[in-house]
């Protein structure tokens, strides 16, 4: 095991990346793995980014297992800071299926785990499928704890005609914008907001909030599903850039009063969203696990993967290589 060099190392641990996760990386994925190749040719991002190791997304610092000329191990660290505290993303971690049942991936996370307390974070945190119990174990046994469960849907090529119903399409009113804040505090939970790439408050209505998005040339689309004066469900779009586009979905749990239900509202969104927007084959949204299923299922998305976030903290350390 040793210090992973940019200069020579990354080209490689991006071809490991793809190797051990082939069968579940999707387009985003494969688009961070070619972005590693394409840095790793590039000698000026590299010489800046040999002293920006603790503000870089992409993986600058972490350790890899050599062995009979290769890299066959492989473990990143991605710093955060949330609040002006530090956090460590332990991150790819893998190791080339030849060379597994070693022990390498305990003792390359080991390691990531003492440079995390040795800069002083405040948390480490790492995220694995939820179909993946060997690696499940070995973090608990490393002191990780669960913190939360995210399912990620994409929308299938082909979104279904919008049903009849009772219930109403329209645009998101300002009126609407403490119940949606609401929901969207309990679907999106603070203690993610160090990894989120978006600012939720760039939903909320108003002149300035208005004026900023016009002057980042972000053009949000929102939507409401209501029943009478009743409000359902409300559907964000926000585009990416040549990512995945992103969908925001806010609404409560069960049945209205008027005896709607929150799934109900939720699928006519996304089907509404998926028949209106442009390339409307990208969209993504993420979500509590195990909840809203349904609506999902009946919108044309499908579960890409369930990601378990684990979190350990100082007071729970106990990786040896600490001592």
């Amino acid at each position: 095991m040793r210090a992973m060099n940019m200069f020579r190392d990354l080209s490689a641990v991006a071809d490991l990346i793809e190797l051990c996760f082939a069968s579940t990386m999707d387009n985003d994925g494969q688009r961070y793995v070619n972005d590693m190749r394409r840095a790793s040719r590039d000698d000026g991002f590299l010489r800046w980014a040999s002293n920006m190791t603790e503000n870089a997304s992409m993986p600058m610092t972490g350790y890899v297992w050599e062995e009979d000329g290769r890299i066959v191990g492989n473990a990143s660290l991605i710093p955060f800071r949330d609040q002006g505290r530090r956090i460590y993303l332990i991150a790819n971690i893998a190791v080339h299926p030849e060379y597994r049942r070693r022990g390498i991936a305990r003792i390359l996370t080991q390691r990531a785990m003492k440079y995390g307390w040795d800069k002083k974070a405040s948390a480490l945190w790492l995220h694995v499928r939820d179909d993946n119990p060997g690696a499940i174990e070995l973090y608990q046994q490393l002191g990780f704890k669960e913190i939360t469960r995210r399912a990620t849907w994409v929308a299938k090529t082909d979104p279904p005609s919008l049903p009849d119903s009772d219930i109403q399409i329209v645009p998101r009113h300002p009126r609407f914008w403490l119940q949606q804040q609401d929901w969207l505090r309990r679907l999106h939970p603070d203690v993610l907001g160090w990894y989120r790439s978006f600012n939720l408050n760039s939903l909320r209505p108003g002149l300035m909030n208005w004026l900023y998005l016009l002057f980042v040339d972000v053009n949000i689309k929102q939507w409401a599903a209501i029943c009478g004066d009743r409000l359902l469900a409300t559907l964000s779009w926000a585009p990416r850039g040549g990512r995945s586009d992103s969908l925001f979905a806010a609404t409560g749990i069960g049945t209205d009063e008027g005896g709607e239900t929150s799934a109900e509202a939720l699928a006519l969104l996304l089907i509404h969203a998926r028949r209106t927007l442009p390339n409307r084959s990208t969209l993504s949204l993420e979500y509590p696990a195990g909840e809203m299923t349904e609506a999902f299922l009946a919108a044309g998305f499908t579960e890409r993967r369930t990601l378990i976030w684990m979190r350990a903290q100082p007071a729970t350390r106990n990786d040896p290589l600490r001592k």
